[in-house]
């Protein structure tokens, strides 16, 4: 079943947000290299380790979001041009309910 925009628009800020957060953690992994500690440095390897499994996962999904978006679009496309007559009438609708809408405010 075709995803509704919304749904996409999220996804598209959780994956922003996900690479935020592995920015973030590459800097503090960055910051913390010099720690000496043997507690710490095992603490630093398993946190690289999640990183970049965390990466991986992004990459996966954002892979996942693109091919939904390129689906919904070609499915779109496909429909408008079988279509166009129904597209346009579709449109027509939509403007007038936001027409009225608008106008009431």
């Amino acid at each position: 079943m075709p995803e509704s925009r919304a749904a996409i628009n999220s996804q598209e800020k959780l994956v922003t947000d996900i690479k935020a957060v592995i920015s973030d953690a590459e800097e503090i992994l960055s910051a913390t290299a010099g720690q000496a500690s043997e507690k710490f440095a095992a603490l630093r390897a398993a946190a690289q380790a999640r990183l970049a499994d965390a990466k991986v996962r992004l990459s996966e999904a954002e892979a996942v979001l693109v091919a939904k978006t390129r689906a919904a679009a070609k499915a779109t496309d496909e429909y408008v041009h079988e279509s166009p007559w129904t597209s346009i009438g579709i449109a027509a609708g939509l403007g007038l309910l936001v027409g009225i809408a608008l106008s009431r405010r």
